[in-house]
């Protein structure tokens, strides 16, 4: 998965103007206790990234 894909599903998710707050502030246990951001930067593959966010948001993982 791309990065542009998990920040476009993240937006479809958490909405447009809450997206990139949610990303930024966020500590998912899933990751550690870093935030989705953090993880990017830290070079988490985005792929896993969005497991991590499913899991914890009771996504279903393949939701598009």
């Amino acid at each position: 998965m791309w990065v542009t894909e998990l920040r476009r599903r993240l937006k479809v998710h958490f909405g447009e103007d809450y997206a990139a707050s949610w990303a930024k502030d966020f500590v998912l246990p899933e990751l550690g206790g870093i935030s989705v951001d953090e993880a990017l930067r830290l070079g988490f593959d985005a792929q896993t990234i969005w497991k991590a966010v499913s899991a914890n948001q009771g996504i279903d993982s393949s939701f598009e």
